[in-house]
């Protein structure tokens, strides 16, 4: 096996990842970890914009009281305090460093979004935010002459010895080869994992890889029961599900339900803009009263040059699919979109084992209790993206030995087993683990996931069979943590449990060997 030497390694190049690695170069050599391309991650794709106190009418009171709110009682106040007021420094960082975002006469264009109580949302190419950020960083890590990308490699194990982690070990997908890379710290930035469910506005990517290897570590898992389903994503049968930009609904769009009435405004005193769990769950009801699988989002009471110049790469995809924005009306339904909990860290975005970090969506740092605020999620990037590598570089490693390892291999015959599981699994967690569920549903699920984890236990050298045996876990830990959860809240719904329950205003708490903890949120 190869093996390379780094003082810091970065696995995952979306927002997190870029800025944890970029803020490193600063402290030693690098290494950029991804398993596709560097510019492949849900930082890429987000279209809304970045959350941050920018005008004189707002205030990061407002902005921590907007982010507790949405969190439905589960926020940690240090973590969202840290988010918000460091949030302003690292935006206005961004910007001296060259980020331009949208001005118009010498102003920042701010966007409205679902559960903000101002203006806030700083947005760049108009609905391209992810992109022109993410990019934006990309270039910036290019220029780092200490930081080394590796594209196309999938890491199969977090190495550990004397109880913290030395390095990683990856297989490269294109030719097979298996390679170590050894390092004082780890910073795990590897998003989420929308992409076991049946309709997602997730890349293929975003399958939550990075959660299996922790939890395998003996990391802890935090709140992974909460899934955020964007409201309004694009349902055309037999085609992904295309996100349509919460901010949209920003400028003014309406849900309309097959008989042209806008449900929100009896439902909540936002409407539209009513937070997430809200919007989902309300639509989710309309489509099981209706029979059909959609409602419909109409853009057509709103000023059209605006419309297209605002959403100009939203405008052109749905003209490609023959639909014009500001005149048709526009059949959505929610989709997996946003894992809230992740695996647990302090506010140096540490966990429980020394030596690896989290930061970005695969993270649960306490700032997005049960239900994140739309737009806080690049903010959260940059800010615990660049507390991450500050910590990491604090620390030294006597003995980072990484033992014997025994080679992982790639053997196509195994391709299609996992590609029929994940399939499966699809089917399973949209069926029983979605939007509403109920206590039966998910102990026939977590039936289900218990046995593919046992066949598959000790595959421990052969890729895709790991990956069902990952995938399978990381399922267990939702459908875990979603059955002792016997209420509803945020991002969790269940329907023999509809009310949001006081005791349990606490973080679900999962680790291997372990039984399950409650931890109390801290005020």
């Amino acid at each position: 096996m190869q093996i390379f030497e780094f003082d810091t390694i970065v696995i995952g190049s979306g927002l997190a990842g870029l800025t944890a690695a970029y803020h490193s170069s600063s402290f030693g050599k690098v290494a950029v970890v991804t398993k596709s391309e560097l510019d492949i991650s849900n930082s890429y794709y987000a279209q809304g914009g970045i959350a941050a106190v920018m005008t004189s009418d707002d205030s990061p009171a407002l902005h921590i009281k907007d982010t507790l709110t949405a969190g439905r009682g589960l926020c940690d106040l240090d973590a969202v305090e840290v988010l918000v007021n460091e949030g302003i420094e690292r935006v206005n960082e961004i910007i001296g460093m060259g980020m331009k975002f949208d001005m118009q006469k010498g102003k920042y264009l701010l966007g409205m979004e679902g559960g903000h109580s101002k203006r806030r949302i700083l947005h760049a190419g108009g609905d391209a935010t992810g992109k022109v950020l993410t990019s934006f960083f990309l270039e910036k890590v290019k220029e780092k002459p200490s930081i080394y990308p590796f594209e196309y490699l999938s890491v199969v194990k977090l190495l550990k010895n004397n109880d913290r982690i030395t390095g990683i070990m990856a297989i490269d997908l294109r030719t097979g080869s298996n390679i170590i890379f050894k390092a004082k710290a780890v910073i795990l930035a590897t998003g989420g994992l929308s992409r076991l469910f049946a309709r997602s506005t997730n890349p293929d990517t975003a399958t939550g890889d990075g959660i299996a290897l922790a939890y395998e570590a003996g990391a802890e898992i935090a709140d992974i029961e909460f899934i955020q389903f964007h409201p309004s994503a694009l349902y055309i049968p037999g085609t992904d599900a295309y996100l349509i930009s919460e901010a949209v609904r920003g400028e003014g769009a309406w849900l309309l339900d097959h008989n042209g009435n806008r449900f929100m405004k009896e439902i909540h005193p936002l409407a539209e803009l009513a937070p997430r769990d809200i919007v989902a769950y309300s639509i989710f009801k309309q489509i099981r009263e209706s029979g059909k699988d959609y409602i419909y989002l109409s853009l057509k009471h709103l000023d059209p040059e605006k419309i297209k110049n605002r959403f100009y790469n939203i405008y052109i995809h749905l003209k490609e699919l023959g639909l014009d924005m500001t005149k048709d009306l526009l059949p959505v339904s929610p989709a997996a979109h946003y894992m809230v909990g992740g695996i647990r860290t302090n506010l140096d975005a540490e966990t429980n084992i020394k030596g690896l970090f989290i930061c970005g969506e695969a993270a649960s740092t306490g700032v997005m209790g049960a239900n994140r605020l739309a737009s806080n999620s690049l903010l959260e990037c940059l800010v615990f993206g660049k507390r991450a590598s500050e910590k990491a570089a604090q620390l030294t490693c006597a003995n980072c030995d990484t033992g014997i390892l025994n080679p992982v291999k790639i053997n196509s015959e195994n391709e299609s087993t996992f590609l029929t599981f994940q399939n499966e699994t699809a089917t399973i967690m949209s069926k029983y683990l979605g939007i509403v569920r109920n206590k039966s549903g998910i102990e026939k699920a977590l039936a289900n996931f218990r046995e593919v984890i046992e066949k598959y236990r000790h595959e421990k050298d052969d890729y895709y069979l790991m990956k069902i045996f990952h995938s399978a876990t990381i399922c267990s830990l939702i459908a875990n943590a979603a059955l002792k959860r016997e209420e509803s809240r945020g991002g969790h719904i269940r329907s023999d449990f509809p009310e949001e329950d006081p005791g349990f205003q606490v973080h679900i708490i999962q680790q291997k060997n372990k039984e399950i903890q409650f931890e109390p949120v801290r005020k």
